[in-house]
């Protein structure tokens, strides 16, 4: 899938999920403190959403990443120091486990904002030193290192030492009432 479709997909994804709960577009932008134009722009697939504000509307929406990214492993997203991959998603009765390739540029702090209840995220360090997890109560891990924590608050991802690093995340989600 290319840029477009992946685009395209997404802002399908998103407006599915927001008719699904009987929002406009107008009180989802809102609630998800963004702009009303751009959520529209990402919604007709010609605005390439960050990471941030796919996280906004994902927890908006009550609904993992990985479904607004169509489930699509190798889909790629960015934000201030960090790119993610989709690696793969399955969801069961248990709810969604998403996994993750993230890459860390060395010098940026990359702050997630919280996910719904019951979230919780696990980190395994692949490459370098990486600092991560709740706001306030990060874990600095060298290659190997693994922590894990509840994500229904803010939480940070940063390489250390000045060098670039790398990690795999899972998130698991609970079904959805």
């Amino acid at each position: 899938m290319d840029d477009g479709a992946l685009r395209t997909a997404l802002g399908a994804r998103v407006r599915a999920a927001r008719t699904a709960r009987g929002l406009s577009l107008g009180v989802l932008a809102e609630r998800a403190g963004i702009g009303k134009g751009s959520l529209s722009e990402i919604e007709n697939g010609s605005r390439n959403p960050t990471l941030s504000t796919l996280y906004a509307l994902a927890d908006t929406l009550a609904v993992p990443l990985s479904r607004l990214l169509a489930e699509h492993p190798g889909a790629e997203l960015a934000g201030p120091g960090i790119t993610v991959r989709l690696l793969e998603t399955t969801t069961d009765d248990h709810g969604t486990v998403e996994v993750y390739a993230l890459a860390l540029v060395p010098g940026a702090v990359h702050v997630s904002p919280r996910h719904g209840p019951g979230v919780v995220e696990h980190l395994l360090v692949t490459r370098g030193a990486v600092r991560a997890g709740r706001s306030g109560h990060e874990a600095e891990l060298g290659t190997g290192g693994a922590t894990h924590w509840p994500a229904d608050g803010e939480h940070t991802y940063a390489a250390l030492a000045g060098e670039p690093a790398a990690a795999v995340l899972v998130i698991r989600t609970p079904p959805t009432p």
